[in-house]
């Protein structure tokens, strides 16, 4: 029996990602890095690991296999190119405010996806509001790796995302697909509200949810995937907006 898509919820939850925020300060001068080390501590109030990288070689290494939640950014990092530092934390999806003096390069910051651009010098309230910004928001745009370049993909083109070994398949409203370096779990705890596990492989995006036929989400496309047993009580209430 098809059920067809009508007022969505929109409060999906997907957990608590805990109480230890992971945050990385990428920043080259010492007495700059320990204070916003301090002011982050005090706006965040609760606790938090924060791990430093004054070197581009450090920083390189902690974007690529550290658990990070939260990454400041100088663009600037002993003569570096912090550029080819975002690149990488974009690919990844991090939360990312650039902290940097040279204010002219924001545009070209934003293009990555950057949460915040904070000019140096801050004061603890402009930083204050980027952080809310960061731990408030969920992401509208994934940013995945084609070859040596980037794209940005808006999260209202997704349909559903799909779980490939430690990476996912984006598919889109176009027909293309996209591999994202992020596993589906990671990716699940990241995406807006519309978004949801409806299988252990599958994500739903039920903006784009035309209904329910059988045991499988029908897409405005025509496109289908399967809806996990355990998950299909949720679905039924996501699709109708039933409580």
């Amino acid at each position: 029996m098809d059920i067809p898509a009508g007022t969505r919820r929109r409060d999906v939850a997907h957990g608590d990602r805990g109480a230890v925020m992971n945050i990385a300060i990428v920043e080259d001068e010492a007495v700059i890095a320990r204070r916003l080390e301090r002011m982050v501590r005090t706006i965040i109030g609760g606790e938090a690991a924060i791990r430093i990288a004054p070197t581009f070689p450090i920083a390189q290494t902690m974007i690529r296999s550290a658990p990070i939640d939260l990454l400041f950014l100088d663009l600037s990092l002993n003569g570096q190119n912090g550029f080819r530092l975002l690149e990488e934390a974009a690919a990844k999806t991090l939360q990312t405010i650039i902290v940097s003096a040279h204010y002219d390069q924001a545009l070209r910051a934003f293009d990555y996806g950057v949460t915040d651009f904070v000019a140096k010098p801050w004061s603890e309230e402009r930083l204050r509001i980027a952080i809310e910004r960061a731990t408030a928001r969920s992401a509208q745009k994934i940013v995945v790796r084609k070859g040596r370049e980037l794209r940005t993909i808006v999260t209202a083109q997704i349909l559903f995302i799909r779980g490939a070994d430690d990476y996912s398949e984006l598919h889109l409203d176009d027909g293309t697909i996209h591999l994202h370096e992020k596993s589906l779990t990671a990716l699940e705890s990241m995406l807006p509200p519309d978004f949801a596990r409806v299988h252990r492989s599958y994500i739903a995006n039920f903006a784009r949810v035309r209904g329910v036929r059988n045991a499988a989400l029908v897409f405005e496309s025509g496109a289908m995937i399967p809806v996990g047993r355990m998950f299909r009580e949720k679905v039924r209430e996501l699709v109708q907006g039933t409580p």
